[in-house]
């Protein structure tokens, strides 16, 4: 292994870490040593399921719903120590009930706000530990979503917040950079991969002729994390396969 990627004895909390890619990226910190938790919206990690893209073995799980910021706020995590933090909480609402008020703050509330929320909260720990936090956005914030409007807004402001953090806190040491994921096959992107046609114009886009996989965007994530991005501060990096080339 290289010794550059070696978690060992580091802490990581996923946030959105019970399945697609916030599960591949715990897992692949988990598999480089890291005690690994993660926070999703089950009761409990018996309720996920491996067909549906989750594997929570070998991972601390708490249920915590990031769009009340008061449970984010009063959240007793199972661990002192935080090094890594990476935020992959993300939602999608499809049929434009993203064009009403209700749903498009639903939308910005767990993309967007629980965010700040979140790394608010854990800033401390960050502090302590000179660590690093890692946010999952996407190449949407990057072009126009069709029938989106908030998952756009949303993950385009995730991107100005992770520069903004990443000025704020840099001379204490946390290092705050992002990932924007192009077409990965994850349960929210089921209504595009499900269907042979509209998958087929979406690979049509995508230089490397195929979708990206969680096992893409966590390698990404332990880049960053590690000291080999010791210099890189404040950057959201595009892993999607050449999409918006």
């Amino acid at each position: 292994m290289n010794l550059e990627l070696d978690f060992n004895g580091r802490t990581v909390l996923v946030v959105g870490g019970s399945s697609g890619i916030g599960n591949g990226i715990a897992q692949a910190f988990r598999a480089r040593g890291a005690a690994v938790h993660v926070w999703g919206t089950r009761a409990s990690a018996s309720d996920y399921r491996r067909d549906e893209g989750s594997d929570l073995e070998g991972l601390g799980y708490a249920r915590v719903d990031v769009s009340d910021f008061d449970a984010i706020a009063h959240c007793v995590p199972a661990f002192d120590r935080l090094d890594v933090l990476v935020l992959s909480q993300g939602m999608v609402l499809y049929k434009r009930g993203e064009f009403k008020v209700e749903g498009f703050r639903k939308v910005v509330d767990v993309n967007l706000s629980s965010l700040m929320a979140c790394a608010e909260k854990f800033y401390p720990m960050l502090a302590a530990s000179k660590g690093a936090l890692i946010t999952i956005s996407s190449t949407a914030a990057y072009h126009a979503t069709v029938g989106n409007p908030a998952y756009n807004a949303s993950k385009s402001g995730a991107v100005g917040l992770t520069r903004t953090l990443a000025q704020a806190w840099a001379p204490e040491g946390i290092r705050v950079n992002g990932i924007a994921p192009g077409f990965v096959a994850t349960k929210m992107t089921r209504v595009t991969t499900e269907n042979p046609e509209r998958l087929k114009g979406a690979l049509s886009r995508i230089p490397a002729g195929r979708l990206g996989t969680p096992g893409d965007m966590a390698g990404v994530a332990l880049f960053l994390a590690s000291p080999l991005a010791a210099y890189v501060v404040g950057q959201t990096i595009p892993v999607d396969g050449g999409l918006i080339l």
